[in-house]
């Protein structure tokens, strides 16, 4: 069903009166001369122009499209007032398989669509998308970060996000065990790309013992074959969540991998991932609770990219991020210590310190 303009009520419906919605503003774009159709959706300017990466993705129906930058740039939001940065959250999608329709001429397009905005919403590396893409993209728009360092950015964005979920991970096991220790832990990773395995060396570094799985063989190889000791491999996501003895559970891939299916399979007593939107739909949260599952939650303990790619604005320095992304551990633990005086879970938790910047800087209470 459509409205007069031929979108999906669906979508209408999400953007102007679902809980989910909320969001400053939304444009479709198109271009018909490179086959670029992508969604920019720009959740709020609160706290400054809004900070979140491109995704390109096969997506099975324009309206998947649409909900799925919708939710992403409200997520956006969340995670950059949580992390201490002056951005307001947004997220665009490129409609598309990135294997086959990425072209030169695709990614310039779409660079004149973001610099058609004026700066409210900068752009970044997201799934689907890499340094050498955001390099084409900045040759049409100034307001593009994770740009390679010989084109003034700061390069793979992926190494402090892996850095952030660690002390996350640390976090987690600071408020369940007494101690922030991983030694002799073991973690099992959904998921190997681009954060998954620098988030497989930080933990094997400190003596735990990994799970992974993904869904490239070759993903999987690559760390085999470089930790050939304290690295298993399990065939899929549903083998990892039911491994005995995990007491840490990452997913580092797409979103939703927390639903009616997997909570009550888990056998770990921490999840902590990288992922983006982990939580399938509002109410898992409690159930993760209700079966005594500490859940860190996903963009809080995954900014250290966004921390990153927002510093190249203001002339990268990398230890100085590595400093922003540390302090991941003390919100991580901020978190939990909220949810357990407010009597929610963690997710809530964060939810209600987030909104709180973003009303003070929006009302000028925080000034």
């Amino acid at each position: 069903m459509t409205d007069v303009t031929g979108a999906p009520t669906g979508v209408l419906h999400t953007l102007f009166h679902s809980d989910q919605g909320g969001h400053e503003q939304v444009v479709l774009c198109q271009d018909r001369d490179s086959g670029l159709k992508a969604v920019i959706a720009i959740h709020s300017t609160a706290l400054g122009p809004a900070l979140g990466g491109t995704r390109f993705y096969p997506y099975a129906t324009e309206e998947e499209a649409v909900a799925d930058a919708l939710n992403l740039a409200r997520g956006m939001s969340y995670k950059n007032a949580l992390a201490g940065l002056d951005h307001g959250g947004g997220k665009a999608v490129i409609i598309g398989d990135p294997e086959r329709d990425k072209t030169e001429d695709l990614l310039l397009a779409y660079g004149r669509m973001v610099a058609s905005l004026g700066g409210r919403y900068v752009t970044a590396c997201d799934v689907g998308t890499y340094v050498a893409d955001m390099d084409v993209v900045a040759r049409t728009c100034r307001w593009t970060t994770g740009r390679s360092p010989e084109n003034g950015g700061a390069g793979d964005s992926s190494v402090l996000t892996a850095f952030g979920v660690y002390q996350g991970m640390r976090a987690s096991a600071q408020h369940l065990w007494g101690d922030p220790t991983l030694r002799g832990r073991r973690v099992g990773i959904s998921g190997v790309g681009k954060v998954g395995h620098h988030l497989v060396q930080h933990l094997r570094d400190e003596g735990a013992e990994v799970v992974v799985t993904d869904v490239r063989e070759e993903a999987v190889r690559r760390v085999l074959d470089r930790h050939p000791e304290g690295v298993t491999a399990v065939a899929d996501t549903e083998a990892l969540i039911r491994v005995a003895g995990l007491d840490v559970y990452a997913p580092c891939a797409l979103g939703g991998a927390l639903d009616d299916d997997t909570v009550p399979a888990l056998t770990a007593k921490v999840v902590c991932g990288a992922a983006n939107n982990q939580l399938a739909h509002p109410g898992v949260e409690k159930d993760l609770a209700d079966r005594g599952i500490l859940y860190a939650p996903d963009y809080v303990v995954n900014a250290g990219g966004v921390i990153q790619v927002a510093d190249e604005l203001h002339g990268f320095d990398f230890d100085r991020c590595r400093a922003k992304a540390a302090r991941i551990f003390d919100t991580t633990l901020a978190i939990f210590a909220r949810a357990k005086e407010d009597g929610i879970p963690p997710a809530a938790a964060a939810d209600r310190i987030a909104e709180q910047r973003m009303h003070e800087a929006a009302t000028g209470g925080g000034r």
